[in-house]
């Protein structure tokens, strides 16, 4: 198996900033594995909600992880500013395919990288409905090539 590349900074159209806490490191002193999850999906969920396409209180779509995966390359730990690209590799009927990566302040390669997939599905019934409108045109506007 090919080992993957660290992506660049520039390749990710929004940052979110994440500062870390003193519970993300574990006893070996850098970042918990574990912890990149919870980046990546607090980077992505910030961003719908600031872009206003996603109301997790009475929405009537959520987005459900199906599918997610992270490689390592460098350690991060507390106390440090990171920051995490959002991008979007593919988008389907109901569902989309985010590519993230977290950057330390001074690193223009990823530290860590990943994917999650969310299936947008009705809130009572859990089936999957087609995506929204405005949130399509939210992550057209994150597509990459």
């Amino acid at each position: 198996m090919t080992r993957p590349q660290p992506w660049p900074r520039q390749a990710f159209p929004y940052l979110h900033p994440t500062p870390t806490r003193w519970a993300d490191n574990d006893v070996y002193g850098h970042i918990n594995n574990v912890t990149y999850y919870a980046y990546f999906d607090t980077a992505v969920n910030a961003m719908l909600l600031a872009r206003g396409v996603l109301d997790i209180h009475s929405g009537s779509t959520i987005g459900l992880v199906v599918e997610t995966g992270c490689n390592y390359f460098a350690a991060a730990a507390f106390p440090e500013l990171l920051q995490v690209g959002v991008r979007v590799a593919s988008l389907g009927t109901s569902s989309v395919r985010y590519e993230l990566a977290v950057f330390r302040k001074d690193d223009d390669t990823a530290c860590a990288q990943g994917h999650f997939v969310h299936v947008y599905v009705d809130r009572a019934t859990r089936r999957p409905v087609p995506l929204p409108a405005d949130l399509r045109a939210v992550l057209e506007g994150l597509r990459v090539a």
